[in-house]
């Protein structure tokens, strides 16, 4: 109960600024991911097939989470240094859905929506068992530690954008259990939002978990386009009732903001 009241807390500041259309800039199409620290973005299957084949070298425990999850690192001179590991078979032994396979799933819906803000996310053996494997992201802080410290990103409407589509985007995979941790920022000198651990994703919940109130128009387009044969080939097998739940979420999100457009004209709503 702690860590969701000091998340609902830290989640009221994460627009520092006005966020209506006056301040709306172009960024680029992919939310301004083309950062260099974001090595992974046009990269795709060349970070995925390291991650499913490259040695791992040595282990450590990351002190964070409580999916116990564990650092993975690679011989040096490879295509990364290191990876998060996950081991975690599906199951609600812990209270609540929790599988590896949500991790994946959550990088592949990223890529489908031109997100580029889930680092790259595989399968992978891992001690004899099936497990995630995410790309950790170097010189990436957390967002709660930079709030602490008063920073703020000097792109404001960029910033403000991309605090739009995670809050979209946490409906979209009814991540149940969002966590202050889980926002991370890489500064170049823009702030670039990284997404990770979304082992408690795509349950059946249809109960949206963020407020929304803006959408830009590019990504809202590429959410309504989204549909089961795109889907099927690589992240309903990893859900647990495939695409079904997911799009009855697309399709609620899709009619909130419709709905409120109505209400409040395009372009209180729909950002360029």
């Amino acid at each position: 109960m702690q860590t969701r009241l000091a998340l609902a807390a830290s989640l009221g500041c994460l627009l520092w600024w006005p966020s209506g259309p006056g301040l709306a800039q172009p960024v680029a199409q992919n939310g301004g991911s083309t950062s260099p620290a974001k090595v992974w973005v046009g990269r795709y299957a060349e970070y995925e097939e390291f991650l499913k084949t490259a040695s791992i070298v040595r282990t450590e425990r990351i002190p964070i989470g409580i999916t116990e999850p564990t650092r993975a690192y690679f011989e040096p001179g490879g295509l990364a240094e290191s990876a998060v590991v996950k081991a975690l078979r599906p199951s609600r032994d812990s209270g609540y859905f929790e599988s590896y396979q949500s991790e994946v799933a959550a990088y592949e819906l990223d890529k489908l929506l031109g997100l580029d803000m889930v680092p790259v996310t595989v399968e992978r053996t891992y001690t004899g068992q099936k497990a995630s494997a995410q790309l950790w992201v170097e010189d990436a802080v957390q967002l709660s530690d930079l709030q602490k410290d008063g920073e703020r990103s000097p792109d404001r409407a960029g910033w403000n954008r991309q605090v739009r589509r995670w809050r979209v985007f946490v409906n979209l995979i009814a991540n149940v259990d969002p966590n202050e941790g889980n926002n991370l920022v890489v500064r170049d000198p823009d702030w670039r939002l990284v997404l990770v651990d979304h082992s408690r994703a795509f349950t059946n919940r249809t109960r949206m978990i963020m407020d929304m109130t803006l959408i830009d128009r590019p990504f809202f387009e590429r959410l309504k386009a989204l549909d089961k044969d795109m889907l099927d080939e690589k992240v309903s097998p990893l859900i647990l009732d495939g695409s079904r739940s997911l799009l009855r979420r697309r399709d609620a999100i899709v009619e909130f903001f419709e709905k409120l457009a109505k209400e409040k004209g395009d372009a209180a709503v729909f950002s360029p």
